[in-house]
């Protein structure tokens, strides 16, 4: 992975130790949203358990490290913050999950934000549901 994971911890306030470190190597460069039990699953030989790892995870939530994705699977889904803006379709049958850019979504929100009473939105989430084309497919 690219970034520098020691100066992200060390800015966001956050202890540089070597557990946070691994757990944020896990995150995939592709920007795939991971949850606990696959970083779990990733770090068995490293002898990290899943309280932890479920810890560090809240931590780098609330410090602005990671985004928590409602992908509707049954946990939390995390990925890192700071890589480009993207959305997300989930399958409702066999839950593969696919990015896509949107920026006409882009260009609403700009403009609902204008029109509300809302000075500025600082962040939002959309996540769509549907059945992938393979799942339909397949009767």
């Amino acid at each position: 992975m690219s970034k520098d994971f020691s100066t992200v911890l060390r800015t966001k306030g956050l202890k540089n130790t070597p557990t946070r470190k691994a757990i944020l190597e896990v995150f995939p460069e592709d920007c795939k949203p991971i949850n606990a039990e696959y970083i779990f699953d990733r770090l068995k030989k490293k002898d990290i358990n899943l309280v932890t790892i479920y810890r560090n995870l809240d931590s780098f939530e609330q410090a602005g490290i990671l985004k928590r994705l409602n992908l509707d699977k049954g946990s939390a889904y995390y990925e890192l913050t700071g890589n480009h803006h993207h959305h997300h379709i989930v399958c409702t049958n066999c839950g593969s999950t696919e990015e896509f850019g949107a920026h006409d979504i882009e260009n609403a929100i700009n403009k609902i934000s204008k029109s509300s009473l809302f000075g500025a939105i600082n962040t939002h989430s959309l996540e769509l549901f549907g059945v992938c084309k393979k799942c339909a497919t397949v009767k």
